[in-house]
């Protein structure tokens, strides 16, 4: 069994709203691993928001949990975002860039990927939650 994941946004989010399936699942894992991707989607949520210095202090200490590793993108995370682009071209089944990057990452460390969006089922070799 895979003990590690990368979150998706939306897992993120419904993190916090605190969504038990969510928090029962992210606690069957010893690393959650967070795509700079995914950090700079939710900075751009909390811009201009009401609560956005809440948000970002959530965020941070979320992030600073000893379970939470931040995967940041290298020149092999870049050969996977290759693959996965020319692959789902070829199906015609585009995807939006983000997400592309967010599955590159997850493959490039070897985590299963946790998301609410099914269009990452057609991305090869990914493994999902």
């Amino acid at each position: 069994m895979i003990k590690n994941i990368s979150i998706d946004t939306n897992i993120y989010s419904a993190f916090k709203m605190n969504d038990q399936e969510v928090i029962d699942t992210l606690s069957n894992y010893t690393h959650i691993g967070l795509d700079i991707t995914v950090i700079a989607e939710l900075l751009s949520g909390f811009k201009g928001g009401k609560k956005e210095q809440r948000n970002r202090d959530e965020l941070k200490q979320f992030i600073n949990s000893h379970r939470v590793v931040i995967l940041n993108h290298d020149l092999e995370t870049a050969e996977y975002y290759c693959l996965i682009y020319h692959n789902l071209k070829s199906k015609g089944k585009p995807i939006p860039t983000n997400d592309i990057w967010i599955a590159a990452n997850t493959l490039r460390h070897n985590y299963a990927l946790y998301s609410k969006d099914k269009h990452f089922q057609f991305i090869e070799s990914l493994i999902l939650i």
